[in-house]
């Protein structure tokens, strides 16, 4: 279970295919603490589990193993060496909630069709697969590559969300351009919701 507070922005450091998977490696720094094998890291808000670790000065090199299922389901697909990827540690037991609860499952992969300075601020649109639109409502939560962030208006075919300088500053967002791709997970309430709206129509 993540928040969707991004930690840190990481660096992929390799991308490798092999006969079982793909073999992703991040450089990171604040994640790294205390981190251990087996423990679970939401990149770009896909939950991956460390296999390896290297430490080379105060940064280390962290790898995941990541099914097929997983590379073609997610934009780590689109992912390079030097590419930045989002990080966040699992929630820790009395830890804070400062976003929403984010499982780490993606939902699906949206694409940027605005993506520009407003002002201060910057306003991001982006086209969502209808699997995902379904439990997408105007003031609710969204996580866009990890990120918590709040709905600020919603289409037919996608959602409008406005992004604060320091959102912009502290995440990957800040090398994403319009037709990039990003990795959405709806609320988790409101799937439960809807669960639990059907099986009382259907009387179960």
């Amino acid at each position: 279970m993540f928040t969707g507070i991004v930690e840190e922005t990481g660096t992929v450091a390799a991308v490798r295919a092999t006969n079982a998977g793909i073999e992703l490696t991040v450089w990171c720094r604040v994640v790294a603490r205390g981190l251990k094998l087996g423990e679970s890291v939401a990149v770009n808000g896909c939950c991956l589990t460390v296999v390896k670790q290297t430490a080379r000065g105060r940064d280390k090199l962290v790898r995941f193993d990541l099914l097929r299922e997983t590379w073609e389901r997610t934009n780590l697909q689109f992912a390079a060496a030097g590419s930045l990827v989002n990080l966040e540690r699992s929630l820790a037991v009395g830890g804070r909630l400062g976003g929403h609860f984010v499982t780490g499952h993606v939902d699906g992969v949206g694409r940027i069709t605005r993506w520009e300075r407003s002002g201060a601020d910057h306003v991001l649109d982006i086209a969502a697969p209808a699997e995902v639109l379904r439990y997408v409502v105007f003031k609710g939560s969204i996580a866009v590559d990890g990120i918590s962030l709040t709905v600020a208006g919603v289409t037919k075919r996608g959602l409008r969300i406005w992004i604060i300088p320091h959102t912009f500053a502290v995440t990957a967002l800040r090398e994403r351009k319009a037709g990039d791709a990003v990795n959405l997970e709806a609320d988790m309430l409101g799937k439960y919701v809807e669960r639990f709206v059907t099986a009382r129509e259907n009387g179960a």
